[in-house]
């Protein structure tokens, strides 16, 4: 499938011109659904849409040369189209949108899509039959999909349905709320921690990867940068079984090979990819989860650090996702200071075992899952490893709440501009080529030394590292022009407040106070 990484004017990647109309359409299917159910009936039909496209196009090549056969499956294996039976073809069930039967018509066709493509095997939904699914706005939403071309080349080379999918999976995230976070990483945070590990090549491992936008977005910069996809193999497993299956179809709609397992599946207790040693591993962990069954963990062999507490899961993340080369991840921001149940001990530890690369904290309001601000952690297994310079002992500390941008009356979002100067400090740090020198920014940026650290108590606050924002509004005035600017300025703060007192004075003589006025 050709992909071509492509620019857009908002976060979720979707400037088309009809999402908004789709979406009203989707709502409207919600009645007494919640999002969480809907959002699977819709992404459905828009993969089926793509599948058909993709599928009908070269449908179409093939019965114009008399010596191939439009019905041969072979056909569309052999250029990586999914095959798509008589009765799942786009055109058969829109002609059909209007009958009462429309529910039952699309779960046969799903059903038989994953007859004839075992790697779609018990991924696509089939409940579009059942009676709370109100048949007659499920055929205006098929009438209206069935308006936008979504698989053929010109739509594939814009990457049409790619956007959809964001938009939606956006859309969704927010329509479910805190229950969304369980399936998507806001955009402009899952492009600062693509920017920042630059994912050229190698094993990409995601160990919570929801719907799998840490894998679209890695294969979207190789791209940009002129690199090869092919260079990059990709791991992960999602627990939630819904949210797997989402992921199987964000993947699939993009030709990307991932290796997610062949079910849903805890990362804690059932860990697919026990033996990876990945390059570089990206990850939207659930904040501060209590039931993740750390009592029966106790003794389990990634804890090098320390046992993490059974209350909360933050540092079994951290441990989990102790690298072979780098790691970006999310986190709660009680992660960088909690002394609470032996966690101040395990941030000690990598502290002290040079694991810390990088600290940058966020603002607010950037995730649908939470309100509060969180941070992002870097981690390095080898901080002399001849690819960057040598930064052993040290930890660059980036103070970012103050970035970002109000969307709408709940939601913020990193500008294209602020995650580049995140990343290019970052990169500048490391020493790579062309990143241009580092140095220290006054309420930024601050590379400390594991003994500052140490001596903050191994908290990994980075305001407590970068100090104050300096102001440089007046750095190239002559001195004596602010000299002049300045004393002319307490001057006029001496006259008024002369004033104000000689007022205050007149008023209480008013009231019979016959204290000495001033002239």
């Amino acid at each position: 499938m050709a992909k071509r990484a492509t620019k857009s004017s908002n976060a979720n990647g979707a400037n088309l011109g009809f999402e908004e109309k789709l979406w009203a359409a989707a709502d409207q299917l919600r009645g007494h659904m919640d999002a969480a159910e809907y959002k699977h009936v819709v992404l459905g039909l828009v993969f089926l849409k793509y599948i058909s496209d993709a599928f009908q196009e070269l449908h179409d090549q093939l019965a114009a040369d008399k010596d191939s056969d439009p019905e041969d499956r072979d056909e569309y294996l052999a250029e990586n189209v999914f095959w798509v039976p008589k009765v799942a073809r786009w055109a058969k069930l829109q002609s059909s949108a209007k009958q009462p039967t429309i529910g039952k018509l699309i779960d046969d066709a799903m059903a038989a899509i994953e007859k004839d493509n075992p790697t779609l095997k018990g991924v696509l939904p089939k409940d579009y039959g059942r009676a709370s699914l109100d048949k007659q706005r499920l055929g205006v939403l098929i009438d209206l999909i069935g308006t936008i071309g979504l698989g053929d080349a010109e739509s594939r080379g814009k990457d049409v349905l790619g956007r959809v999918y964001e938009y939606f999976l956006g859309k969704f995230a927010n329509a479910e709320g805190k229950g969304g976070g369980e399936f998507y990483t806001p955009q402009s945070v899952v492009k600062l921690l693509v920017e920042m590990i630059e994912p050229y090549k190698g094993r990409i491992y995601d160990p919570c990867c929801g719907s799998g936008g840490m894998f679209v977005s890695s294969e979207k910069f190789v791209l940009a940068h002129g690199g090869r996809v092919g260079d990059l193999s990709i791991y992960g497993q999602e627990s939630n079984n819904t949210t797997w299956r989402l992921c199987k179809m964000n993947l699939a709609i993009r030709s990307i090979d991932g290796n997610i397992g062949t079910h849903n599946a805890d990362t804690f207790h059932s860990d697919l990819h026990k033996d990876l040693k990945a390059d570089s591993i990206l990850a939207n962990p659930p904040f501060n989860i209590s039931d993740w069954g750390g009592e029966r963990l106790r003794e389990d062999a990634r804890w090098r650090y320390g046992a993490p507490p059974v209350g909360n899961a933050n540092f079994g993340w951290v441990q989990h996702m102790a690298p072979s080369g780098i790691a970006g991840f999310v986190l709660a921001n009680g992660s960088m200071s909690s002394n609470q149940s032996g966690e101040g001990e395990i941030r000690r530890q990598l502290v002290e075992q040079d694991m810390i690369d990088c600290m940058i904290s966020l603002p607010g309001q950037l995730f649908y899952t939470t309100q509060i601000p969180v941070c992002l952690w870097f981690l390095a297994r080898n901080k002399k490893n001849g690819k960057f310079r040598d930064r052993r002992g040290e930890t660059l500390f980036i103070d970012a709440r103050k970035f970002g941008a109000l969307v709408d009356r709940t939601h913020r979002e990193l500008s294209g501009d602020e995650v580049a100067r995140i990343a290019k400090t970052y990169h500048a740090w490391r020493g790579e080529k062309d990143a241009g020198k580092y140095a220290d920014i006054a309420g930024f940026c601050k590379s400390a030394s594991r003994e500052e650290i140490e001596s903050h108590g191994h908290v990994l606050t980075p305001g407590r590292y970068v100090g104050a924002e300096e102001t440089h509004d007046d750095d190239d005035m002559p001195f004596d022009e602010r000299m002049e600017q300045l004393t002319a300025k307490l001057k006029g703060q001496f006259v008024e407040s002369a004033k104000l007192e000689k007022a205050i004075l007149k008023n209480l003589a008013s009231l019979g106070f016959t204290g000495k006025e001033s002239s």
